[in-house]
């Protein structure tokens, strides 16, 4: 049929515009501007800060012992950290395992607080005694250093804060080697002869970041978890239409970006809200506890858990059963999940990331080889029927009836599927996209090398060696398929389709690993026709 290779044609288009789709929406990661100077200041007395969400129970006004506000320095083997004793929150966050841009000595810098952007991450305490709901401000801890340095396994840093009421607060962050997980600790020693009430609230605050051109906008944007929705997204266009407000127990709340996540876990056996507020351009999403009651002369405890690091599935679904959604996948997440883990297996064996991606594209292609014969084997068969079909065509002249009855009457005369070279095409097309969404994911690929020029998979091939081998691969194929089409159209449209690809892989900085893949699978595809089309020649059957 003359709209055979139209079809696959309309199906490849399909699928570099899902796949342009995706590169637009999450490849080009969003830069902090590192170029500032971090300010410190200390406000004077103001009403409730804006970062503090409302309490349950409301405010009551709780007037914090006057302190110094200072920064303190963590250090440990996956972090740089910065805490401010207002409030302790963490407002500066380097990750010294991953370079900042390919080849730089500076580690990546994930969390910061500068002149025109932040990106921090904030916890404190509310309800009618909580010290973060005092109209003179949140507290400012006090700290024994001003440095830490991780030696050993676990590195505490802990926080104290005495209210006017005799009420002891201690904050501490708990590190540990290896891990981009830091523990929350809350520890409450009510000595008054009063019982009081708090409520812990932990989030993250980003600058809303403005969309480009459509080639640079980007998704970025917050995520959460309940009980009942394992993993919705919520952007800062969600939060300008209305604030989240959802009850659960358990849950999470991040903010989710290409390669890398921040994330705050509740205590999982309490109940929490999930909440979002946008104001004055910073866009929030938090979880809130229920309240707590400590009984007077008694102590209490509250924790929570933060990430932020990789997407690494493993460690975030160590963290909290859902969390590892956040390393998004997609709708096709059944099918890439597995397939990672295929290529995360090959690459234990051959220790290089491109020739993973090598292998795994032969063994995808080779366990779908039973369908690409079909397709060809479909195709070479619709070939040999074109002298019949334009012998019909002359027949019926315009006659449409009466030729389509008599095409499907040959159609089962020779027992020929005329969809059967387009339905295991598009069987196909879930595996390719799937593949699209674990090289796009994977932090495993930022920066990694392959050999000779490709030293960042990742990234696009500064010498555009891989789209021009694709293009040429795909005229190699079209060669091997004489064109059946007798629209000159559609011949034309069919002849320019490797260079409309190498144009297109060339001016969208697609990950050279993704052009690695698709370039391989073609030199397989065309392996595999040249096999094909042998055997049913040796049939005495004329395919080309």
């Amino acid at each position: 049929m003359e709209s055979q290779r139209t079809f696959l044609f309309i199906g490849l288009l399909l699928v570099s515009y899902l796949l342009f789709q995706e590169w637009n929406s999450a490849y080009n990661q969003p830069k902090i501007d590192t170029s500032a100077t971090t300010q410190v200041t200390t406000p004077t007395s103001n009403p409730v800060s804006e970062d503090v969400p409302a309490s349950s129970q409301g405010d009551v006004p709780v007037a914090p012992t006057k302190a110094i506000r200072s920064t303190i320095s963590v250090i440990t083997d996956v972090f740089e950290v910065k805490i401010d004793t207002k409030g302790g929150d963490i407002v500066e966050a380097k990750l010294l395992q991953h370079a900042e841009t390919h080849g730089s000595e500076e580690p990546y810098l994930l969390l910061g607080e500068f002149e025109n952007k932040q990106y921090i991450a904030q916890s404190g305490l509310i309800g009618l005694n909580g010290p973060d709901a005092s109209r003179d401000g949140r507290p400012v801890y006090q700290s024994a250093q001003t440095a830490y340095t991780l030696n050993g396994e676990e590195l505490r840093v802990p926080l104290t804060f005495v209210d006017n009421k005799g009420v002891s607060y201690t904050k501490t962050y708990v590190f540990k080697a290896g891990q981009y997980d830091v523990g929350l600790e809350y520890n409450i020693d009510n000595t008054t002869a009063d019982p009081i009430q708090v409520q812990l609230y932990t989030q993250v605050k980003r600058t809303v970041q403005s969309k480009g051109s459509m080639v640079d906008q980007t998704y970025l944007g917050a995520a959460y978890g309940t009980s009942e929705e394992p993993y919705e997204k919520y952007s800062f266009d969600d939060m300008s239409e209305a604030n989240l407000n959802k009850s659960t127990q358990g849950g999470y709340i991040a903010f989710i970006q290409h390669y890398f996540v921040s994330a705050w876990v509740p205590n999982q056996t309490v109940n929490s809200t999930i909440y979002t507020l946008l104001r004055n351009g910073q866009g929030i999403i938090g979880v809130k506890n229920e309240p707590i009651n400590i009984a007077a002369h008694s102590t209490s405890s509250m924790n929570a858990t933060y990430y932020m690091g990789p997407k690494d599935s493993d460690a975030l679904e160590a963290i909290q059963e859902d969390l590892d959604l956040t390393v998004d996948y997609g709708w096709l997440f059944f099918i890439s999940q597995p397939l990672f883990v295929l290529l995360k297996l090959i690459y234990g064996v051959v220790g290089n990331w491109g020739i993973a991606i090598i292998a795994i594209t032969i063994l995808v292609k080779s366990a779908l080889y039973p369908l690409t014969k079909a397709q060809y084997t479909s195709m070479a068969k619709m070939r040999m029927l074109q002298p019949k079909m334009q012998a019909l065509k002359e027949r019926y002249g315009d006659d449409r009836q009466k030729f389509g009855q008599a095409t499907m009457e040959l159609y089962r005369k020779e027992k020929v599927n005329p969809m059967g070279g387009c339905l295991p095409l598009l069987l196909q097309m879930p595996i390719f996209l799937a593949l699209f969404y674990v090289f796009l994911e994977s932090t495993e690929l930022r920066h990694a090398e392959f050999m000779l020029w490709l030293t960042d998979l990742s990234a696009k091939d500064p010498y555009y060696v891989l789209p021009i081998l694709f293009g040429a691969s795909m005229f190699l194929t079209q060669k091997l398929q004489p064109m059946t089409v007798t629209d000159p159209m559609q011949q034309k449209m069919m002849t320019y389709m490797p260079l409309v690809f190498t144009f297109f892989f060339i001016i969208f900085p697609f990950p050279s690993g993704l052009v690695l893949y698709w370039l391989v699978s073609n030199l397989i595809t065309i392996a595999q026709m040249l096999f094909i089309y042998r055997g049913m020649e040796k049939k005495g059957l004329k395919v080309r």
